[in-house]
């Protein structure tokens, strides 16, 4: 079975691109949005992460829980933030190595923003046979690339859903 390394969804929604991109790049506000995620401990304030910053997001998937250190990788305000997940594990993220790019880009689009948010498995050198049984493990059936379309898919609809409510100023 040919690996899939990258999968991507995008989704129209009623905001200007700055103020998607302003809860995006909070990555302690992640988890009102993603179906895994809950949430990140990042340094300083709550504001929009900037290039270098370096966090650690808090996940879980049914019972199981984990936590992985992250860095911003680009923050374009308005137009794209993305960072890479290089470290895992339960309690700290003490086990180190590539295992993912999240990446977003905004678009302005009429009267509102295409969100694209994007995945791409940084886990290259893993053979294919044993990342997808891993995969397999780890999500219950799926490769982490099908896994993570539906997360996405959820992510992007929560947050449509929500800056859509938000009042307007």
């Amino acid at each position: 079975m040919t690996r899939t390394f990258t999968v991507a969804r995008s989704i129209l929604i009623e905001a200007p691109a700055s103020s998607v991109y302003e809860q995006i790049s909070r990555p302690a506000q992640m988890g009102r949005w993603s179906p895994e995620n809950l949430g990140a401990t990042v340094p300083g304030e709550d504001e929009p992460a900037g290039l270098g910053v370096v966090f650690d997001g808090r996940n879980k998937r049914g019972p199981f829980r984990w936590t992985t250190r992250c860095t911003v990788t680009v923050a374009e305000p308005g137009r794209h933030f993305a960072f890479r997940v290089h470290a895992i594990g339960l309690g700290r993220p003490l086990l180190s190595a590539p295992i993912a790019t999240w990446a977003y880009r905004f678009e302005d689009a009429g009267n509102g923003t295409k969100v694209t948010e994007t995945w791409t498995d940084d886990r290259r050198s893993w053979p294919t046979f044993v990342a997808n049984t891993f995969d397999r493990i780890a999500t219950g059936g799926r490769t982490f690339a099908a896994f993570q379309v539906r997360n996405i898919e959820r992510t992007l609809a929560n947050l449509k859903r929500e800056l859509e409510a938000a009042p307007r100023s």
